[in-house]
């Protein structure tokens, strides 16, 4: 048996989902206190919507959830869902709760600032069901926090993991960027031993994307900052997945690492393309062979609301082309691999998995290909080989 087989066994539950598995549940708070410079994703910083909000939200549940009951995942996330305190989150949860209707072991995640956590909080999200913690400290190292425009520093961000981890949650995970201008890879595993040390249960690292309209994308545009090199990238990814399998964790996905039997529930569900509601400005949901989302707006999602109508941006349904590309694409970011019949339209298939495996790039495991972390580095581009 290869490592990369062993690893895939170690991971828990298959990635590949099962039929009549259950929805998750997305509610996509859209509030922060600022704008980070690398965000791309649909937030406001005005707080005193917050109240409208959380009614459309209730208002959306009751006309879309029926369709996808019953749930076991349920995810909050933004946007900042901590800033908005616990009698709201309280309220909240208790109004989806009563609209919709959960599994008894229903997984409760919740999005987190580290300025914004407090013992009193962490208590509080317990008692109000929450059982995971998702905490986004993205860098130790200040300047790098300061150069991502984020609103706290190394010390707190510590301080509200220990603080977390007291708590007694069944899963916390952090997130942390790499690949930031300036960055260091001995800055960038220092980062990564010292969140070890603590011991969180799940850690993803996401290499820093310049997407368009941010201020990140203006200052790589102007010149006033520079993105690493390719080779820079592959190396700390590289480093990365090699520092954390050797601490116990599972390289489960390409930007996703867990300790055994601590992978994210709801995430996976994206990943094997089970069903999932979202709910929120912004928000994606999907259900095969259907996807839609709400528009990045709080106005014109309350517009649409008060219609009584389903909110939508837009919306496509995948032809038996997508559908099969799809599959690979989300295949090939996890260790759950591809099915080879999905692989049986393309000419030379079979040829050109043994090429692959021949590279290094994946292995066998039955029926499928499982990518290796040299493969994870170019998942983007293995789906392409097989196209028809």
């Amino acid at each position: 048996m290869t490592e990369h087989m062993e690893r895939q066994q170690k991971s828990g539950r298959s990635l590949q989902a099962g039929p009549g598995e259950p929805a998750g549940l997305y509610v996509h708070v859209p509030f922060c206190s600022g704008k980070c410079a690398y965000c791309d994703f649909f937030s406001i910083t005005d707080l005193g919507r917050a109240a409208d909000w959380a009614g459309l939200v209730r208002r959306e549940a009751g006309l879309l959830g029926g369709s996808f009951e019953p749930f076991d995942t349920l995810y909050l996330g933004g946007g900042t869902p901590s800033i908005l305190g616990v009698e709201t989150l309280d309220l909240l949860i208790g109004t989806l709760r009563r609209e919709l209707s959960f599994l008894p072991d229903t997984e409760i995640t919740l999005e987190v600032n580290p300025e914004d956590v407090r013992p009193e909080g962490l208590s509080a999200y317990r008692a109000m069901g929450v059982n995971r913690i998702s905490m986004g400290i993205q860098s130790l190292d200040d300047r790098v926090l300061r150069f991502l425009g984020r609103r706290h520093s190394a010390v707190r961000a510590l301080g509200a993991l220990q603080d977390i981890l007291n708590a007694g949650f069944q899963s916390v995970s952090v997130d942390l960027i790499y690949g930031v201008p300036g960055q260091d890879s001995a800055g960038w595993m220092e980062t990564l031993s010292c969140v070890l040390e603590h011991g969180p249960q799940h850690i993803s690292c996401y290499e820093l994307t310049v997407s368009p309209g941010t201020l990140l994308s203006e200052r790589i545009a102007s010149g006033e900052a520079f993105m690493p090199d390719e080779d820079d990238l592959r190396a700390m990814f590289l480093a990365t997945s090699r520092r954390l399998e050797a601490g116990g964790f599972t390289h489960y996905e390409v930007s996703n690492f867990a300790r055994p039997g601590h992978e994210s529930r709801h995430n996976r569900k994206y990943w094997r393309r089970a069903p999932y509601l979202g709910l929120g400005p912004g928000a994606h949901s999907f259900k095969h062979p259907l996807r839609w989302w709400n528009p990045p707006s709080l106005d014109l999602y309350a517009e649409q609301l008060s219609l009584n109508t389903r909110p939508s941006d837009c919306r496509e349904v995948l032809t038996p082309e997508q559908d099969v590309l799809e599959r690979l694409w989300l295949g090939f970011r996890t260790l759950d691999g591809v099915d080879s019949n999905d692989l049986a339209g393309a000419v030379h298939a079979d040829q050109i998995a043994r090429d692959l495996e021949r590279s290094g790039l994946v292995t066998r495991n039955g029926p499928r290909l499982v990518p290796t972390t040299q493969g994870f580095l170019v998942s983007d581009r293995l789906p392409l080989l097989f196209a028809a």
